[in-house]
């Protein structure tokens, strides 16, 4: 800990630091913007509370904050993530290009909402054959819940998890399961409330995309904006041992110099990689269908490892759902799952109707597959829906085990959604927490806003800042253990063993559509989905022959094995 309190401040006059015990010490200016104390602080106390008075304003949190005990109003706390006794030394990490990843919101994961209660479930991950899990937000936000995306302190850990010595807890508990933690981190804005940064020095730019300000990432003084980012990546990479970092909507980065922030933290990755000898995995939100994101750096690209394909959700959803409102409606298409199964993405240079433009460009040819993550759930797509419903109101049994053959079976790095592996009746709709009345009310009108663009009903949408609505998200565990749940529990970890026997990188072939029926070669297996909950059985009972057939779901999935 550097009890010499250093803080980046380039315009002030005046800097002071508020120290619990010792009131305010004038800070001195140094280099770059960057302002300290002379001298150390001597306390003999573990850790101490402190802000920053900024020409008069303050005190506010460190804007590198690793702890806030009280919320991101209030103290920073010092906090030394080297004093963790870590019992993952002999862990290697894994090629997270390929794996089996599960996404989980550590409020609504369990009952308790914490790491610590996590931690407990993590051996029903595990006997399920999860390979990673991928973390929603957990950087420090106002208000005791939400989904994380409001984060106003990107180092500190939200509080009411469990802070970050629980984090590192669970990190390791994950790591003594053989289970990889991917984090999700948001450096595309900042949330309305607690966002000190402006007060000490220009991080935002004029600019704004969709959910507030953007970062200023090429302008005066981004330099140190850019440190700020790079060095979070290394925190996280680093200090807490997480094996790969999912980077929220990189398409909101706005940044014109010649290297892009993302070249940037590919950069920084592969240092930390080198330095612990694991993988630091990057993988990419985004909805630009460009595959420039992973191309490797010494073709051009930004050289990240993977990144999130929406077109093989959208394909799937619209081909067991029938729905076609809203941006699903360019994949009413009958060829849209042959196309990306085949060739990545759907819009690959084609016209979009939802943007009313042409989008995306081809996938490189010598990109896998795996590069892109797939999913016919997550949060956002279940979050974002008025009613926050899950595939397990609109589906039968036929379709639910459908849509599971077509992730875990397919050729891309798939990835489920917290209780999605027994069709959890739980719903998980847009939930928040703001304090400040006005905030909330704004909150309220602006989902109310966004599904109009979908068509759905207003009377529909759950209100985000009742409680009901987060307590309704929670995962009920006792639904595991009985009739369809524990069937499709069951059936979940067979293709999951099943998906092990095939090669990581081995790409769809034949892949066809004949009306309901969708089948797919790889190497290994051929499998063949009723898209309409059933009639698999009968396209594929010819074809069988005497190979062995996966057919607890026989009506609407049959896999055969095939030399």
């Amino acid at each position: 800990m550097n009890r010499r309190f250093p803080v980046w401040a380039p315009v002030a006059d005046r800097v002071e630091v508020v120290v619990d015990g010792h009131g305010a010490l004038p800070l001195a200016r140094g280099e770059r913007g960057w302002w300290r104390l002379a001298a150390p602080v001597e306390d003999d106390r573990p850790t101490l509370d402190y802000g920053f008075v900024v020409d008069g304003a303050g005190p506010h949190p460190d804007p590198r904050s690793l702890r806030q005990p009280d919320g991101v109003h209030a103290l920073s706390r010092e906090f030394d993530p080297g004093a963790y006794a870590w019992t993952d030394r002999d862990w290697r990490g894994l090629d997270l290009t390929g794996a089996v990843i599960y996404e989980l919101h550590i409020g609504t994961f369990t009952p308790e909402g914490t790491f610590a209660a996590a931690e407990d479930r993590l051996d029903h991950l595990a006997d399920l054959g999860i390979d990673a899990v991928e973390v929603l937000p957990v950087n420090a936000f106002n208000g005791p819940y939400g989904w994380g995306y409001d984060g106003v302190l990107w180092y500190a850990v939200h509080e009411p998890y469990g802070g970050p010595d629980s984090y590192q807890r669970f990190v390791d508990a994950c790591h003594r399961r053989g289970i990889a933690v991917i984090q999700d981190v948001v450096y595309n804005h900042l949330g309305p409330s607690g966002n000190y940064l402006p007060v000490f020095g220009p991080y935002l730019s004029e600019g704004r995309n969709t959910w507030g300000s953007s970062m200023n990432l090429d302008g005066p003084r981004s330099d140190e904006v850019r440190a700020f980012i790079l060095d979070n990546v290394e925190y996280w990479l680093g200090d807490m041992h997480v094996d790969g970092l999912r980077l929220d909507a990189v398409h909101a980065l706005r940044d014109t110099r010649a290297e892009h922030i993302l070249e940037a933290m590919s950069r920084r990755a592969a240092a930390v990689s080198a330095r612990t000898g694991r993988p630091a995995t990057l993988i990419a939100e985004s909805d630009l269908n460009d595959p420039r994101l992973i191309r490797e750096r010494a073709r051009n690209g930004y050289g990240l490892d993977a990144q999130w394909d929406d077109d093989v959700h959208h394909s799937i959803h619209v081909a067991l759902t029938g729905e076609t409102a809203g941006y699903y409606a360019d994949f009413a298409d009958e060829g849209a799952l042959t196309k990306v199964f085949t060739r990545g993405f759907y819009h690959d240079g084609t016209y979009s109707s939802f943007r009313e433009r042409h989008h995306g460009r081809p996938l490189d040819a010598h990109i896998p597959h795996t590069r892109l993550v797939s999913f016919s759930q997550d949060h956002d797509q279940i979050g974002n829906r008025a009613a926050g419903d899950r595939l397990t109101a609109t589906l039968d049994d036929g379709r639910l085990a459908a849509a599971a053959a077509l992730t875990l079976l397919g050729p891309f790095t798939p990835m489920l959604f917290m209780g999605e592996e027994w069709g959890a009746s739980t719903p998980w709709p847009f939930f928040a927490s703001h304090p400040e009345p006005e905030l909330a009310e704004a909150t309220r009108a602006g989902r109310i806003e966004e599904f109009a663009q979908m068509g759905w009903d207003r009377d529909a949408v759950a209100d985000p800042m009742d409680p009901a609505t987060f307590e309704s998200a929670k995962l009920d565990w006792s639904e595991p253990a009985h009739g369809g749940h524990a069937a499709l529990l069951d059936w979940y970890r067979e293709l999951i063993a099943l998906r092990r026997t095939v090669p990581v990188g081995a790409r769809a072939s034949e892949v066809s559509r004949d009306g309901t029926t969708f089948s797919w070669r790889r190497d290994g297996i051929r499998v063949t989905v009723g898209l309409s909950g059933t009639g698999a059985g009968a396209a594929a009972g010819a074809a069988a022959g005497d190979a062995e057939v996966l057919a607890r779901f026989a009506d609407a999935v049959v896999v055969t094995r095939v030399g």
